[in-house]
This record gives structure tokens, C-alpha cells and sequence, in this order.
């Protein structure tokens, strides 16, 4: 069994990611879910729905949690998660690190969370246009 992906975001941001990575490879070869954090939510309650999702995906492998911004509550509410030992926390997720990351679903946990941290930085450019 591979490790579980969650994906805690503002609004929709999450799921549309997944959704744009699933059209671009075809499938996902990780079991994922993601967590839409709305203005009005209780951020505890967040938290105990994150917890439930982390249980219905952890097969003993562990789960990568990919939040968006750090310091916003989706971060926060994805740091509550991290005095878990199978639980591996990265921020600023794009659609880089999701294709980077489901690329490689025969890897670690900590090999993903690796794999995520590198196509993040490597995906953030700058592009100009070329003069002949």
C-alpha cells in the first residue's frame, strides 16, 4: 500500500488541483482527499475532520498533508497534525509538486515530502520572452 495524500486548502484550491492533475496523468495512484477550508468554519472542528481523514488514509505507510500557505489556518490546521509520527506536513503545494509527487507513489514518506519540496522550488521561475 502506498502513502496517503491529503490536501488542506483554502475554498477550493485543493480540489482543483487534484482535479488538474488527474486530467493531466490519467489517474491518481495515491489514495487522496481534500480538505476545503471556508472563512466561517470552526477551526477545531477542521481539525477533528482532518485527524478522521488522516485515519481513513494512513495503511501504514503514513500520510503527506500539502496545504497551501504557511501561517494561514489551513496550515494550521495541518500543523495540529504534525505530532503524528506517520504524518509529514509540506506548505505552498502548486501543481508541480502533485505531479512530481504522483509520479513516484512507490515512495516513502519522507522520500515524497522530499520529491514535494524539490519540484516546488524547481516549477517557480521566471520566464521571458527570448530575443534573437
Amino acid at each position: 500500500m502506498n502513502v496517503g495524500l491529503l490536501l488542506i486548502t483554502h475554498g477550493g484550491i485543493g480540489e482543483s488541483l487534484y482535479d488538474a492533475v488527474v486530467s493531466m496523468l490519467g489517474s491518481c495512484p495515491l489514495n487522496t482527499l481534500a480538505l476545503s477550508v471556508v472563512q466561517d468554519q470552526d477551526p477545531e472542528a477542521c481539525v477533528q475532520t482532518a485527524k478522521d481523514m488522516v485515519a481513513s488514509l494512513n495503511h501504514g505507510r503514513g500520510v503527506l498533508v500539502l496545504t497551501d500557505m504557511y501561517g494561514s489556518t489551513p496550515s494550521n490546521i495541518a500543523c495540529a497534525l504534525s505530532g503524528d509520527k506517520e504524518v509529514a506536513i509540506a506548505t505552498g503545494v502548486n501543481l508541480p509538486m502533485l505531479v512530481r509527487i504522483l509520479n513516484y507513489p512507490e515512495l516513502s514518506l519522507e522520500q515524497l515530502v522530499q520529491k514535494a519540496l524539490s519540484a516546488g522550488r524547481e516549477g517557480v521561475m521566471s520566464c521571458k520572452k527570448k530575443h534573437h
